[in-house]
């Protein structure tokens, strides 16, 4: 019975959030009452912590919990490397997704993509554009693809331009004159 109301009250609070956030922390303090070791549950506390609250910290500490509780459970891992990645620790990131990539289940385009995002904070930005090239390979609908795309071109901008040498310049201004 235990588990059925734990149900319920992780539905209700699943279903109101992110429109309803009174009635969402109300059904996930019952849920946690009655299976306070739920990774779903721990899961969408550490969100609204992240998304909501900007608390990162407390967010960390509840996806860590969730994880420790259910490492299997393939939708932690995207939320999880979002809130690193907003909060800065980005070695910490790349090593959860070296890890997540490796779990049955994982949406490994978003894995990667997010990857890319944290070499992309990074600066190093040809792993940044490697990593969304992998991502594509992973993407199975063209909104997702095109989104990609999108993200490449933004790395591509911001790439340092090559400059044109010298001797080269010099070449070709001797071959107009001729």
């Amino acid at each position: 019975m235990d588990t059925n109301l734990h149900n319920i009250y992780l539905f209700k609070a699943l279903d109101a959030y992110p429109y309803e956030l009174e009635e969402t922390i109300e059904a996930l303090n019952y849920a946690l009452s009655y299976e306070p070791t739920n990774a779903k549950a721990l899961c969408l506390l550490a969100k609204i912590h992240a998304e909501q609250l900007g608390d990162y910290e407390i967010a960390k500490s509840l996806y860590a919990e969730a994880l420790a509780n259910n490492m299997e459970m393939a939708s932690i891992y995207p939320d999880y490397l979002y809130a690193l990645l907003a909060n800065e620790d980005y070695e910490e990131a790349l090593k959860l997704s070296d890890f997540a990539l490796k779990v049955k289940g994982a949406d490994k385009a978003v894995i990667y993509t997010i990857k890319g995002q944290v070499y992309e904070a990074l600066f190093t930005y040809k792993k940044a554009l490697k990593s969304f090239k992998i991502a594509k390979k992973y993407a199975f609908n063209n909104n997702y693809i095109s989104f990609l795309k999108a993200e490449k071109d933004r790395i591509k901008d911001k790439m340092p331009k090559k400059k044109k040498s010298k001797n080269k310049s010099k070449k070709n201004k001797k071959k107009k004159k001729k």
